[in-house]
């Protein structure tokens, strides 16, 4: 899978368009030209969300009504795609070959990866980042899982409510649990689904961990289920029935659903402690990059194609000894879009690279930025 080019107009700050490729593609310049809002213009074209706000709308350049992101996408000799999304004020569309498309048959025509500042909730944040990282991981290998986990989301919203309403009305136990029973079937059966998804995911990304990649201490990683002790998880939905059934009081007196993987959490250790409570900085980082280069090698054996990969501000978030592993690890694998300002931690790939110079959200034309490079790399030489 490979994105040739990409044209945006009134997306943030950028314009024109930029032809990628196939192997690394490296975006420099000063902080606050538009580096990251091209990587952010790959993300929102490959999974129509942005990876730094919720509403996208807020992405359209400023006094601008409209924006759109159009890019190319080659998954064979002859097979190329034209994707598009175009926003206007509180809408967005999509496009496959200048013909409308649903959301479901868009999803994965690019599949993209990103490692940014924002990922790092997934190893030191709250269990939901890493909930929608295994999420997002099953999706990736079965695109109709986002159906399941909205479906699910809707029912627990669902039953909230009427928890909340229950405990305004005081009703007792028996007419809250003829309420509830209907979604707690959905619950049971759903969430089921999930647990199973998961579980299997979290299994296929243990066995792709490369976990001696940058640290020498060890890596683990295991799902750990909300119910665990409270029964046989091997027999998920009976289990899942039967704690339904006897914390509803619980669920009464809380006034939401205490019960189901919207509860579960991925646990993330380092030699038997805590990454969450106990990893350094540089740690963590190193965790999500495994994390994602083991997402990377998961899509790969399923597929049997690579995702694009996007990492943001590289040397703001790795120190170069993990950066030069990083590359090397990815070369030949996947197509990568990397952003710095820092070009002297890439010096060793810069010949190997498709680069450009972004100034004010556009890009220089290769040629001047492989220039660039070149007198920089022999004004180091000279230093030396």
């Amino acid at each position: 899978m490979i994105l040739e080019s990409l044209e945006v107009s009134n997306f943030r700050n950028l314009s024109g368009k930029i032809c990628w490729g196939p192997g690394l593609n490296i975006l420099y310049g000063n902080n606050g030209q538009g580096k990251t809002n091209w990587l952010e213009a790959i993300h929102t074209l490959s999974r129509t969300k942005s990876f730094r706000t919720q509403r996208l709308q807020e992405s359209i350049r400023f006094g601008e009504d409209a924006a759109f992101i159009e890019g190319q996408v080659s998954t064979g000799e002859d097979l190329h795609r034209d994707l598009r999304i175009s926003l206007k004020e509180n809408t967005k569309s999509i496009w496959v070959n200048g013909k409308r498309e649903q959301l479901a048959r868009y999803l994965g025509l690019l599949q993209v990866f990103a490692f940014t500042a924002d990922q790092l909730e997934v190893v030191r944040g709250m269990p939901e980042a890493r909930r929608h990282f295994v999420d997002r991981g099953v999706a990736s290998l079965r695109p109709a899982y986002v159906r399941t986990v909205s479906d699910y989301n809707k029912i627990i919203k669902q039953k909230n409510r009427i928890l909340q309403d229950a405990s305004e009305r005081e009703l007792r136990l028996e007419e809250i649990e003829n309420l509830v029973a209907p979604w707690n079937d959905q619950v049971a059966i759903l969430g089921t689904e999930i647990h199973k998804a998961r579980i299997e995911y979290t299994e296929r990304l243990n066995g792709a961990l490369e976990r001696s990649l940058f640290e020498t201490a060890e890596l683990q990683i295991r799902y750990a289920s909300s119910l665990e002790s409270r029964g046989d998880l091997s027999d998920y939905e009976p289990l899942l029935r039967e704690r339904l059934r006897f914390r509803l009081p619980a669920e009464m007196a809380a006034g939401r659903a205490l019960i189901g993987p919207h509860r579960d959490d991925l646990a993330i250790h380092l030699e038997g402690r805590e990454m969450r409570v106990y990893g350094s900085s540089g740690q963590q980082r190193s965790a999500l990059l495994l994390l994602d280069l083991a997402a990377i090698s998961v899509y790969n054996s399923w597929h049997q194609d690579y995702p694009v990969f996007l990492v943001d501000d590289v040397d703001a978030e790795l120190d170069e000894k993990r950066i030069r592993r990083l590359l090397e690890y990815l070369e030949g694998r996947t197509q990568t879009f990397i952003t710095t300002s820092k070009r002297s931690h890439l010096e060793g790939f810069l010949s190997k690279a498709n680069v450009h110079e972004i100034v004010q959200g556009e890009a220089l034309s290769n040629e001047l930025n492989r220039g660039a490079f070149s007198a920089t790399a022999e004004a180091v030489e000279i230093a030396r």
